[in-house]
C-alpha cells in the first residue's frame, strides 16, 4: 500500500467504564496510531496533501521545523525516506547537538539532516524573511511549518470527520483532541465540527488565536473548547500522577497512551467527565493522534 493512500479507515472503540457510564455519555476513541508504523495519527492526515503537493511541485526536498520530542519531525523523516524526498528539520535547542534522543536517531537513520538552532532563531520559524533566508540556505525546498499545521493538513484532518460520521452514522457532539499548533483541531473545526482542544504546552491561551488564524475562509466553522490546565508543566513535560494515569488507561482500555500530547488529554477529558462537564446523552471521539515513538519507559 502506498503511503498516501489507505485501504480502510481507521478502527473507531468505544470506551466505557464506571465514570464514564454514570456521566451517561458515549466515549469513543479514534485508532489513528494505527494509521502507519512511523507516519502514524494526526501526522498523517496533516502530512498528506502536503507530500503530494511537494512531489506535484517537483520539489527534491523538504524543510520542516520541530524541537526534541517532534512527532512531525519524525513522521516527516519517515514519509520522506518512503517517498524518496531529502527532508531537513530546523530543531529548536543548540544543545542537543551531539545529545539526540531517540526521536532525533531515527530521524537520522532516516536520512533527514538535523540543523539545530538557538531557542532565540527558532521563534523567528514563522518569519516571512527568516523564512527566505532559510529557504535560500537550503536550496529552497518544499517548506512546511512547525507541526505541519496548513491549511492543506486541514483537508487532510477533515478526512477523518468523514470516517467517523460513516462509522457513527452521524457527527458527535464533540471531538477530543491534543494539540500544539491547533492543525488537528482547526481541521476538525473546518468540517463544522466542535472540538475539545487539550493544550499540551504551558500557557496555551495563544492557541486560540493560531487556531482561528488557520480557520480563515471556512465556511461555519465548528465551535472551540481550549483546555489549557492540563499540560503536566510544559511541553514534553510530566510527572508519576500522568505516567500512573497512563499505566493505569492501558490496563484498563488496552490502549497505549505516551506523555507528550494523548496521555495529557485522556487525562483532562476523563477529569471533565467525572465533574459532570458533559450533559447525559452526549457523544464525544477522542483522536488518538499516535506519537507513540516519544513514550518513555515506565
Amino acid at each position: 500500500m502506498d503511503l498516501l493512500s489507505r485501504l480502510s479507515p481507521t478502527p473507531l472503540q468505544r470506551l466505557s467504564n464506571t465514570d464514564i457510564d454514570q456521566a451517561g455519555v458515549q466515549l469513543y476513541i479514534k485508532r489513528d496510531d494505527l494509521v502507519h508504523p512511523a507516519v502514524s495519527g494526526n501526522k498523517w492526515r496533516k502530512l498528506k496533501y502536503s507530500l503530494l503537493d511537494a512531489q506535484h511541485s517537483g520539489k527534491k526536498a523538504i524543510l520542516t521545523f520541530g524541537g526534541a520530542y517532534s512527532n512531525h519531525l519524525y513522521a516527516t523523516a519517515a514519509a520522506g525516506a518512503a517517498l524518496g524526498l531529502k527532508t531537513i528539520g530546523i530543531v529548536r535547542g543548540l544543545e542537543l547537538e551531539g545529545n539526540d534522543n531517540a526521536t532525533l536517531q531515527f530521524c537520522r537513520a532516516n536520512e533527514m539532516a538535523l540543523h539545530y538552532v538557538t531557542r532565540e532563531e527558532y521563534r523567528q520559524r514563522n518569519s516571512e524573511e527568516y523564512l527566505q533566508r532559510i529557504s535560500e540556505q537550503f536550496g529552497h525546498p518544499y517548506m512546511i511549518p512547525e507541526g505541519g499545521s496548513t491549511s492543506l493538513a486541514l483537508k487532510g484532518v477533515a478526512e477523518m470527520v468523514t470516517e467517523v460520521s460513516d462509522q457513527l452514522s452521524a457527527k458527535p457532539d464533540f471531538f477530543a483532541t491534543a494539540t500544539g499548533t491547533g492543525g488537528t483541531a482547526a481541521g476538525i473545526l473546518s468540517a463544522a465540527c466542535d472540538v475539545l482542544a487539550f493544550s499540551a504546552l504551558k500557557g496555551g491561551d495563544f492557541l486560540r488565536d493560531d487556531i482561528q488564524n488557520l480557520l480563515r475562509g471556512a465556511n461555519s466553522p465548528g465551535k472551540l473548547a481550549l483546555f489549557t490546565a492540563y499540560h503536566f508543566g510544559g511541553y514534553a513535560k510530566w510527572n508519576n500522577e500522568l505516567l500512573t494515569f497512563i499505566q493505569d488507561f492501558r490496563a484498563e482500555f488496552g490502549i497505549q497512551l505516551e506523555q507528550v500530547y494523548t496521555g495529557k488529554m485522556f487525562y483532562g477529558l476523563l477529569d471533565l467527565i467525572r465533574k459532570g462537564y458533559f450533559k447525559p446523552g452526549t457523544t464525544i471521539v477522542a483522536v488518538h493522534t499516535g506519537g507513540l515513538q516519544g513514550l518513555i519507559r515506565m
